[in-house]
């Protein structure tokens, strides 16, 4: 069924919009009141984002209060590795940790599929318990890691600067290294699958850390896995909608094209990609994602308000193009609450002089 606000869905189409559509990475965090207060309730970040009530609340939160248009499930990329019996847990200080890392050719040979039901079915429940809860007012947008990032830290055994051991193992044995983001790229394409057809109706696979690969290596390891998962995916919903793929690599403005290339619907941007030039490069075959610094957000209302007509000059008119506004990364943690809504009232308002009838 069509959600009554559809823009989001129709610009990653690259159809009419009236206005272009807004959503937020992290838009369901720690920035958030609400958020730390049901993040409470639920005992832990795990807690919260295993039980699917919690997660449906935190999910619409940022709904509910900004009028933002579409929803992302709350959740975290790391569980699927932990699915796989890593053993993920949150360190106070540290953050994501794996008790039983991928580092030698016997973790490697040992790694396997999850059953997806089994092992995440509080993803797939809270999946539909946040459409039911939305009662078709937005879309909701599914997500997982790109194959490349989750075996990172898969390999790694926790989130690092410069992951030296797993690229110690990419160059060493680029074999082993292979073996891991062949098993990543089909659990990836299931986990997705999964989603979609509990109601997700678009998908964005995010490849936080194929920016740091050199040209060649990018090529190689990181966007050759996230094809694989883009080839596997479904592409419409269980009611026969089109389901979009955004494909999202931070520090990725030196692929765009290839990336493009890549099977996707959409290509993320992070703010340090010049958009007027991104635009330029990819023309209309996909549609553009992105891409204002999310620190701007800690500006005075003059300077948000400014930040975000920037960002719309950059993409300029939409013709048969499709632009989604975001933020280049997601929210920090720290950012005033009150300065989201100026940013989505703004993106509302101005954008509509872009949006010509066709």
């Amino acid at each position: 069924m069509t959600p009554q606000n559809d823009c989001f869905l129709r610009a990653l189409k690259r159809e009419h919009t009236d206005f272009t559509p807004v959503w937020l990475m992290r838009q369901a965090g720690r920035y958030l009141p609400e958020y730390c207060a049901t993040r409470a309730q639920a005992g832990s970040f795990m807690g919260l984002a295993q039980n699917p009530d919690y997660a449906t609340e935190v999910t619409l939160q940022p709904i509910d209060r900004y009028g933002i248009d579409a929803a992302i499930l709350f959740s975290d990329i790391l569980t699927v590795p932990d699915a796989m019996g890593l053993g993920l847990s949150f360190v106070a200080g540290e953050g994501p940790v794996f008790a039983h890392p991928v580092q030698d050719e016997a973790a490697v040979a040992a790694l396997a599929v999850p059953e997806i039901e089994e092992k995440l079915g509080y993803v797939t429940a809270a999946v539909r318990s946040i459409r039911r809860a939305l009662n078709n007012r937005v879309p909701l947008i599914g997500f997982s890691g790109s194959p490349f990032t989750l075996a990172c830290y898969m390999i790694e055994g926790r989130g690092s600067r410069d992951f030296r051991t797993a690229k110690t193992m990419m160059f060493r044995r680029p074999d082993l290294f292979s073996r891991v983001l062949d098993v990543n790229a089909e659990a990836v394409a299931a986990y997705l699958n999964a989603q979609i057809a509990a109601g997700a109706q678009a998908v964005q696979i995010f490849d936080t850390w194929g920016g740091m690969l050199a040209d060649g290596d990018f090529q190689r390891f990181s966007l050759a896995a996230t094809k694989k998962v883009v080839e596997r995916l479904t592409r419409t919903t269980p009611e026969g909608e089109r389901v979009p793929v955004i494909v999202f690599t931070k520090g990725g403005g030196e692929w765009l094209s290839a990336i493009a290339d890549c099977g996707c619907d959409a290509v993320g941007l992070d703010w340090t990609t010049n958009l007027t030039r991104a635009r330029r490069e990819l023309g209309d075959r996909v549609a553009i994602q992105g891409n204002m610094d999310p620190l701007a957000l800690f500006g005075d209302e003059e300077t948000i308000r400014r930040e975000v007509r920037r960002v719309l000059d950059a993409f300029g008119p939409v013709g048969k193009g499709g632009h989604v506004f975001n933020l280049g990364h997601g929210i920090n943690q720290f950012t005033p609450v009150e300065n989201v809504q100026i940013l989505v009232d703004e993106v509302h308002s101005y954008s509509r002089r872009f949006h010509t009838a066709d």
